[in-house]
C-alpha cells in the first residue's frame, strides 16, 4: 500500500530496535543489564516526593481541562525566575513556551526555521538531529567530531560549513556523550555565529542556534556554559530547549520548555497548536507549584546528581580496570547528564562460533547474547557503524547492577579473537 515519500523513507530508530532485543529477552527469563536507555528506573530514581503530592492534587482538583497553547501563565512564570536565579537569563513568561517534554520543541524549532532545502549545521554524533533534519527536508550537514575534542564540534570543525546555513544545533551536557562544552569552546562558536550573521543582509534569513540544555542541572565538577550568557548579542539568534525531564528524574512527567526570541517563540506556539504538544494541565501545575520553592528543587538536584555521579564513575572505573588488564577498550571520564562514552575496539573480530562482528551493531547483539549488557552504538546518532565508540545510561540500573555485569562483560570480550 503507497504511503507518502515522507513516511516512506523514514529510518527507524536502532536504539528501538535494541531496546526490542532485550525486551524480548527478558521476558524469556534473560538478566540484562540495560544501558541502552536515555531514561531513568523509576524505582530506583523516583520523582520528587512534593512533585508526585502536587500532581496527585492537581488531578483531584480536576484540573483535566485545556491547557493553555503555550503553557499556564504560573509555570511560565516560575520558569522565568528559575532561569534568572540560575542562569541570570532575563526572559519574560511571553518568551517561554510549555510543552510536553523537548521533543516537540526541537520539531517546531526545525519547522518555524528550515525551508525545504536550507542548510542545517550539527555535529555527530548528536541526538535525533538527523531525523529532524529529514522532516523538514533539511540539506543536512553532519561535522564529524573527534574523541580527543569530548566529540564536541570545535569553531574550526564549523567554520567551513556556516555560510549560507540557518540553524546550528548543539547540545551541553552532549547527548550520547556525556560531556560539554567549555567556556573557550562555546565562546569560540558563538563568536563564529554572530560573525556569519554581520554579513546577512534583512532579506537573508539569520543564522539561528538551538541550544538543548535539557541536561545543564546534572553536571559533574565543571559548570554549565550558555551562549546568552556568554553573549548577550546571541538573545536574538538562540534558542534554548530545557525541562526537568533529566533534572527531576520525571522523563515521563513531560513537561518541557523553550525560550528565545519572540519572533520564532509566537511561530513554535502557532504551530504547535495545530500538534496539541501540549504537557498535561496537572502536570504543569504540580511542576509551577514545586518550582515555587527553589531550595528544595536544588536540594533534589543535588542529591540525584550525586547519585548519578557515582554510577557512572563506577562504570568508568570498571571500563578503565579492563582496560589495564590490556582489553581493546576505553572510556572518557564523564562530564555531565546519565551517559558514559565507552570504546570498544573489537570490530573485525571472530566470535566463538566463527562468525564476524562487521560493526557495531553486531557487536551490540553479540553482548546482549553473552554478556548481558547491552549498549547503543554511535550508529544511532549519526555516526558510521565502523566507529568502535557505544553510549552506556546508567539510569536504568542500579549501581550493583552495574559492578555484577563487569565479569560478563570481560569474558564475552575475551572471547573474540
Amino acid at each position: 500500500m503507497k504511503v507518502s515519500k515522507l513516511a516512506a523513507n523514514l529510518i527507524g530508530s536502532e536504539i528501538v530496535k535494541i531496546g526490542n532485543e532485550v525486551n524480548d529477552l527478558k521476558a524469556k527469563g534473560a538478566e540484562i543489564a540495560n544501558l541502552t536507555i536515555g531514561d531513568l528506573n523509576s524505582n530506583i530514581y523516583p520523582i520528587p516526593a512534593k512533585l508526585k503530592e502536587e500532581i496527585q492534587k492537581a488531578y483531584q482538583n480536576n484540573l483535566t481541562n485545556y491547557p493553555p497553547a503555550n503553557g499556564l501563565l504560573s509555570l511560565r512564570k516560575e520558569v522565568s525566575k528559575d532561569l534568572k536565579t540560575r542562569w541570570n537569563l532575563d526572559y519574560s513568561p511571553e518568551d517561554i513556551l510549555i510543552t510536553a517534554g523537548s521533543r516537540p520543541l526541537i520539531y517546531a524549532v526545525y519547522k518555524t526555521i528550515v525551508d525545504e532545502g536550507d542548510k542545517v549545521v550539527y555535529p555527530i554524533p548528536s541526538w535525533n538531529n538527523n531525523h529532524y533534519a529529514y522532516l523538514t527536508s533539511a540539506d543536512a550537514v553532519e561535522v564529524k567530531t573527534t574523541p580527543e575534542n569530548n566529540f564536541l564540534p570545535t569553531a574550526d570543525d564549523l567554520r567551513p560549513h556556516l555560510s549560507g546555513a540557518v540553524l546550528v544545533a548543539l547540545c551541553s551536557p552532549l547527548n550520547p556523550t556525556g560531556t560539554m562544552f567549555t567556556k573557550e569552546q562555546l565562546s569560540e562558536i558563538c563568536e563564529l555565529i554572530l560573525e556569519e550573521n554581520k554579513k546577512r543582509s534583512e532579506n537573508e534569513k539569520p543564522l539561528y542556534l538551538m541550544y538543548d540544555q535539557i541536561y545543564s542541572n546534572l553536571t559533574f565538577g565543571a559548570e554549565h556554559v550558555d551562549p546568552v550568557s556568554l553573549f548577550p548579542e546571541m538573545k536574538e539568534y538562540t534558542i534554548y530547549i530545557d525541562g526537568i525531564s533529566k533534572c527531576l528524574a520525571a522523563t515521563g512527567v513531560r513537561v518541557g520548555w523553550g525560550f528565545g526570541p519572540s519572533h520564532i517563540l509566537d511561530k513554535m506556539k502557532a504551530l504547535l497548536t495545530h500538534v496539541g504538544a501540549w504537557a498535561p494541565k496537572p502536570e504543569q501545575e504540580a511542576t509551577a507549584k514545586y518550582y515555587e520553592n527553589p531550595e528544595e528543587v536544588n536540594a533534589f538536584v543535588e542529591d540525584f546528581k550525586e547519585k548519578l555521579e557515582t554510577s557512572l564513575k563506577v562504570l568508568h572505573s570498571g571500563i578503565q580496570d579492563l582496560k589495564g588488564k590490556g582489553l581493546a577498550v576505553d572510556s572518557i571520564e564523564p562530564m555531565g547528564a546519565l551517559y558514559l562514552t565507552i570504546k570498544l575496539d573489537y570490530i573485525g573480530k571472530t566470535k566463538p562460533d566463527g562468525t564476524v562482528i562487521e560493526n557495531s551493531s553486531d557487536l551490540v547483539f553479540y553482548l546482549i547474547n553473552e554478556a548481558g549488557v547491552a549498549l547503543v552504538p554511535f550508529s544511532a546518532f549519526g555516526e558510521e557503524k565502523s566507529e568502535p565508540w557505544f553510549r552506556a545510561s546508567v539510569g536504568g540500573l542500579a549501581i550493583g547492577e552495574i559492578t555484577a555485569m563487569m565479569p560478563k562483560l570481560e569474558t564475552a570480550l575475551n572471547n573474540l579473537k
